[in-house]
C-alpha cells in the first residue's frame, strides 16, 4: 500500500474495504479473552492457556512442532528468520514481499542479515527466479543466500498451488536453503486451496511458518511455528525476548489462538472472507469502467478505475490505492464483512464510475 490516509479520514465515519486489519475481533475470540481474564496466571507462557494452544498446534502440525507466540507479523517474521540466518547470510524474497516493502527494514536492523529482493510480476517466487543465486562462489565481499521467504497468500492476493510450493521447497533444500512462509493470510490460502493447515505448509516442505491470527479474527497475535525445532538450535526463545515479542501476559495471545483453532474457526472465518471477495467480484465484473487486474483467489480484489471515480467512492467507503500510477486499487474483505456491506459497496462503485451529473 502506498497511500496512507490522513488522520481526519481515519476518524471519519467511513466504512472500509481497505484491509482485513480493519476488522473487529471475532465474538468467539473476545469470549476467549474474557474467559482467560480471571484470577492470576503465571507469566511468560507458563499458564494453562498457552499449554492448551501449543497442544492444539502440535495436534495439527505434528508432535515435534514448536510454536512461539508473538504480538505482530513483523516481529514474528523477523524472529523466525533471525533463528535461521547468520549476519552475513541473506534471505531471498519477492520484491513485493511485506518483509521487504512494509516492515521498515526491521529484518536488516534486528538480524544484521540482508533481504535480496527478487522482482516478479505477481509477487510469487519461481524456481527460474532463484537459479541465478545457486552455485555462485561467495567470498567475504558478498552475502550468502540461506533462505527464501514467500507469502501465502501473496501481497497481490495470489496463491502458490500445492505442487508449485512443493517443487519450490525441494529446489530450495537442494540448494541448502531454508523455506519460510509469511502466513499472515495462511488461513485464507488454505481455505481457498481446500487444504488443512499442515497439508498446505509442512507437508509441502516448509521449514518455518509465521501463522497469522490478526488478519483472521484475533484482536492481536501471531505464532512462529518451527516444524523442526532443531532448525533454531535453541535460539528461538532468546530471539523472541530480544526482539521484544515475549508477552508477559501470554495467556491473552494463547487463549485467542486456542479459540481460533477450536472447531476449525480459522477455516470458517477465512472461508467467509474469501466468499465475500467472490461476491464483490461478481457484483463489479459487469461494470465497464472497472477492470479487475489480478485473479481473485482469496480475500483481495485488485482493479483499475478512473482516479476521479476513486475519489467519489472513497467518500462512502475507504480503501487503498495500491499503485497510483495506473491507478490500481485494492479491495479487501474479512471475517466480519457482511453480504449487505458488499452489495452497498458495489452500488457505491457503480455510482462512483458514472459520469457526474451536469
Amino acid at each position: 500500500m502506498r497511500d496512507i490516509p490522513v488522520l481526519g479520514r481515519i476518524l471519519a465515519d467511513v466504512r472500509t474495504f481497505a484491509s482485513d486489519n480493519t476488522a473487529p475481533a471475532a465474538p468467539e475470540i473476545l469470549e476467549a479473552l474474557v474467559s482467560a481474564n480471571h484470577e492470576d496466571a503465571v507469566s511468560y507462557g507458563d499458564d494453562p492457556w498457552t499449554a492448551r494452544a501449543n497442544e492444539q498446534i502440535r495436534a495439527i502440525f505434528g508432535r515435534e512442532t514448536e510454536a512461539l507466540f508473538a504480538f505482530n507479523g513483523t516481529g514474528a517474521n523477523v524472529i523466525a528468520l533471525s533463528c535461521l540466518l547468520k549476519p552475513y547470510e541473506a534471505v531471498l524474497a519477492p520484491a513485493s514481499a511485506h518483509l521487504q516493502t512494509d516492515e521498515c527494514g526491521a529484518f536488516e536492523r534486528f538480524t544484521g542479515s540482508k533481504v535480496l529482493p527478487v522482482v516478479t510480476a505477481d509477487g510469487k517466487l519461481r524456481i527460474e527466479d532463484l537459479r541465478p543465486y545457486v552455485g555462485e562462489p561467495h567470498d567475504e565481499h558478498h552475502v550468502v543466500p540461506r533462505a527464501i521467504s514467500i507469502s501465502q497468500s501473496t501481497e497481490y492476493g495470489g496463491l502458490y498451488e500445492p505442487e508449485e510450493l512443493r517443487e519450490l521447497c525441494n529446489f530450495a533444500h537442494k540448494a541448502g536453503w531454508y523455506v519460510h512462509v509469511d502466513g499472515a493470510r495462511i488461513a485464507n490460502a488454505a481455505a481457498a486451496l481446500g487444504l488443512g493447515l499442515r497439508e498446505g505448509t509442512r507437508d509441502l516442505g516448509v521449514d518455518v511458518l509465521t501463522f497469522g491470527g490478526t488478519k483472521n479474527g484475533l484482536l492481536f497475535g501471531e505464532a512462529i511455528v518451527f516444524f523442526d525445532p532443531a532448525l533454531h538450535r535453541g535460539a528461538a526463545k532468546f530471539a523472541r525476548k530480544q526482539g521484544m515479542q515475549l508477552a508477559s501476559k501470554m495467556r491473552y495471545i494463547a487463549a485467542q489462538f486456542s479459540a481460533l483453532l477450536e472447531d476449525n474457526r480459522w477455516h470458517k472465518y477465512a472461508s467467509h472472507a474469501n466468499a465475500m471477495a467472490q461476491r464483490l467480484q461478481t457484483r463489479v465484473a459487469g461494470i465497464p469502467a472497472v477492470r479487475i487486474t489480478r485473479p481473485v483467489r482469496c480475500n483481495a480484489i485488485f482493479a483499475t478505475l478512473d482516479s476521479e471515480a476513486i475519489a467519489r467512492i472513497t467518500q462512502e467507503f475507504f480503501f487503498y490505492t495500491f499503485d497510483p500510477t495506473l491507478p490500481e486499487v485494492r479491495w479487501m474483505t474479512h471475517h466480519a464483512t457482511r453480504p449487505e456491506d458488499v452489495d452497498a459497496f458495489a452500488d457505491a462503485i457503480m455510482r462512483g464510475v458514472a459520469a457526474p451529473a451536469g
